[in-house]
């Protein structure tokens, strides 16, 4: 069980942190003229906005491409109640890069980090890398992995992560409205054919047990901003949060001395 947490949050988180929206859906307010001069107009009131559906979600999701520029990540990862993983990092889009570190019970107790500059990912695995030390991984290395970590690099790229929600998403449901951490925000879930994402991550096979479709769970503000999203995949359960938009972030590659060969 740790393993499969350890292995489905590092292949899984990144795919996630793709998934920031932005959006505008206010419409222009409306009033009437009379036919004579007044001292006041009245004004019709203002239509909340509309939530987004099938046909709207995705373009959404590609405006934010645009304005999104950085967040920070924090989240969980549990199975059956138990968490078996904290997740702490921050992600930038202009340059590429992500970093993120994972600690707690999948792991040992122990920390596992992940960073990713351009097309290059370095991995840092309690018991698979040296202490201290990165393995680097490009596409090809991870091409027909059957570790859990083969869509790692084409998901950590938010551009790829658009299309393959985009691809493969099959529904989009409204739920409701919650207010989390003094913020209203509009809760929406996605299905996804499974072997389509998969397959789009890098995946030649679909493991065996895993249902047809995914549920992602997307909690929006009323800019269309994603603040928080979850999924449940073989039972585990990621909830990860992006805050601090915009704000500048710094990411670099580990120093050569800290890179071990496969």
């Amino acid at each position: 069980m740790k393993f499969r947490a350890a292995t489905a949050a590092v292949a899984a988180v990144p795919l996630a942190l793709g998934l920031t929206a932005c959006g505008t859906g206010e419409p222009e307010a409306t009033g009437y003229k009379p036919s004579a001069p007044v001292a006041t107009n009245t004004a019709a009131p203002l239509k909340p906005a509309p939530h987004l559906n099938r046909v709207t979600f995705v373009p959404a999701m590609n405006a934010a491409l645009t304005k999104q520029k950085s967040w920070h990540i924090s989240g969980t990862v549990t199975a059956n109640g138990v968490t078996m993983a904290t997740i702490t990092g921050a992600q930038s889009t202009k340059p590429a890069a992500v970093s993120m570190e994972l600690s707690g019970k999948a792991f040992n107790g122990q920390t596992a980090r992940i960073v990713g500059v351009g097309k290059a990912m370095y991995l840092s695995l309690p018991g698979r890398t040296p202490a201290g030390k990165y393995l680097k991984l490009t596409a090809a290395d991870l091409a027909g992995s059957q570790s859990g970590l083969g869509d790692t690099m084409n998901s950590a790229d938010v551009t790829k992560a658009f299309q393959s929600i985009a691809r493969a998403m099959r529904n989009v449901k409204y739920v409701r409205s919650q207010t989390i951490d003094g913020r209203k925000l509009d809760r929406y879930d996605l299905t996804v054919d499974t072997a389509t994402i998969l397959k789009l991550g890098g995946a030649k096979t679909v493991p065996k047990g895993l249902p047809k479709t995914l549920t992602y769970s997307l909690w929006m503000d009323s800019a269309h901003v994603v603040r928080r999203m979850s999924f449940n995949q073989l039972g585990i359960v990621m909830l990860v949060n992006m805050t601090d938009y915009n704000k500048p972030v710094h990411i670099t590659a580990p120093p050569a001395s800290k890179v071990v060969s496969r």
